[in-house]
């Protein structure tokens, strides 16, 4: 009997537990095969120190590489936001000016303007006047940075440089006006809290789209985190899309893009030889046809008479290289697509759109519009190959994933906020000036910008607001450059200076 007991209690251990180890079915969830488990996200940084030389003086830095986690209050991680900080060693490092740059695209890392002009070290590139620049690229130190007048962070948004989602989040959630305004708001914040900076005078600093950007976060950071700033950069501005938007029954465009057409054509030789001799005054007499006799002849539409079509589509033709013809067939209306193509189709070049001062040669002289933008194309790789090589060598940061320069991963971009009408953050700045009387505002315009022409610029700030008042705490400064004007040797030097001066006058 106890014989039987002990056999049966045997057969009950084997069933329970099987003597040969049996492989379990994976759960829905469970790791596949041969796969490691995801890392949780982490923040990673690199500290190197360096020196450089600006206005004869030598001055001693900390670069600061990495990432900061976005987080949701409950601790869960959203996104990873790269970033490059740039510390001066010698000064008290709480009360020193601080500014934040992005560019713009929307897509756009902050390369351009971090290895442009503002941060201690910059690109080594031809300019438009002189052969393209050959690889390999590099960087030299800049001694137009204004690293000497205030600290400098580059951020660039989610899906930009290294940024990514992270956790439970898609890009979706970050891909558009407004979730972009409060991921970069959030950097700024949590940046500003980590690095002990809430008694530093606060700067943001944008580039085209990133002009977009910050004209909304100097009214949201006054509003939602009570930040408010000493002043915002804005550099090839557009905060009212309206005022470059080609579309039927918007006839802003041609008038604002008009004076760009004309100092374009004035660099390549294509205008009447008294039109040749000086820039501003070809371009002042320019404006008042723009904002006068044009400006009312494209307000009549098809009631305009014939014969003032003519003499209008005359003098359209002489301010911009094109012929009258040309005009007349095109109703008047020049879109920018065409304007490249046909100012100097006659010689098989096209002109850029960021910078109309560079050439380009498409497969053909017969199509509409360029294949490339040749301004674009000869900034990409010099940027791109010389942060490659600064990355890892100077600032000492690894990361194998590709570094998005300028990318459509941002695409669809969401304007949600502004359906059914055009966007402008104009009003966003005029509210932010408002509400916080010590904002000032500094623009630097191209005169050879076809992305964001200077003309269209002056326009929405001539349109800002009515009170006095706010123009007194707005400077304009102009270049004989492009987008990029910081590529034209003295357009970078006086940009260094006009930012010293408008960093001086509103740090108070």
């Amino acid at each position: 009997m106890r014989k039987m007991l002990q056999l049966t209690l045997i057969a009950v251990l084997i069933s329970v537990f099987p003597l040969t180890a049996q492989t379990p079915a994976p759960s829905p969830t469970a790791t596949p095969p041969g796969s490691k488990p995801s890392a949780p996200p982490e923040e990673k940084l690199s500290r190197t120190k360096h020196t450089v030389t600006i206005d004869g003086r030598r001055i001693a830095y900390t670069a600061t590489t990495g990432n900061l986690l976005l987080r949701t209050e409950q601790g869960a991680p959203r996104a990873s936001i790269f970033f490059i900080a740039y510390t001066l060693d010698d000064t008290g490092i709480a009360q020193r000016p601080l500014t934040f740059s992005f560019n713009g695209g929307p897509g756009s890392s902050s390369v351009w303007l971090h290895l442009g002009t503002l941060g201690p070290r910059r690109v080594v590139m031809n300019d438009a006047d002189a052969p393209a620049t050959a690889p390999p690229y590099r960087v030299t130190d800049n001694e137009f940075s204004i690293l000497d007048k205030t600290d400098l962070v580059f951020i660039d948004p989610v899906m930009t440089g290294y940024s990514r989602p992270v956790g439970e989040e898609s890009p979706k959630s970050f891909l558009g006006f407004k979730n972009d305004m409060e991921t970069v708001g959030e950097f700024i914040r949590l940046y500003t809290t980590r690095y002990q900076r809430w008694g530093s005078p606060k700067y943001l600093i944008g580039e085209s789209y990133g002009t977009t950007r910050a004209a909304a976060l100097s009214n949201y950071l006054q509003s939602r985190h009570g930040m408010y700033l000493n002043g915002v950069m804005l550099v090839s501005s557009i905060l009212n899309f309206q005022t470059a938007r080609f579309e039927p029954g918007n006839d802003l465009p041609y008038i604002l893009f008009l004076p760009t057409y004309t100092a374009t054509a004035w660099y390549h030789r294509q205008l009447d030889p008294d039109l040749q001799r000086d820039l501003r005054a070809t371009l002042a007499e320019v404006e008042n046809f723009a904002m006068g006799d044009y400006t009312l002849a494209l307000m009549k539409g098809n009631d305009l008479p014939d014969e003032q079509k003519k003499a209008i589509a005359s003098r359209v033709a002489r301010y911009t290289g094109l012929s009258p013809d040309y005009i007349e067939r095109s109703n008047l209306r020049i879109n920018i697509a065409r304007f490249v193509k046909e100012l100097m189709r006659d010689q098989r070049q096209t002109v850029g759109r960021l910078d109309s001062r560079f050439k380009g040669i498409d497969r053909d002289a017969a199509g509409e519009r360029y294949d490339y933008d040749p301004s674009y194309a000869a900034i990409q790789g010099p940027y791109t190959g010389a942060l490659g090589a600064y990355l890892r060598g100077d600032l000492g940061y690894e990361n194998d994933i590709p570094y998005e320069i300028l990318t459509d991963r941002v695409r669809p971009w969401s304007y949600a906020d502004f359906e059914n009408r055009y966007v402008n953050t104009a009003e966003d700045l005029r509210e932010a000036m408002t509400q916080n009387p010590n904002l000032r505002v500094f623009i630097a315009s191209g005169y050879y910008d076809l992305a964001t022409p200077y003309f269209a610029t002056d326009y929405t700030f001539d349109h800002l607001a009515f009170d006095p008042g706010y123009t007194s705490r707005v400077t304009t400064e102009y270049y004989e450059a492009g987008h990029m004007m910081y590529v034209h040797m003295p357009s970078l030097e006086k940009l260094k200076r006009d930012l010293d001066a408008f960093l001086t006058g509103s740090a108070r």
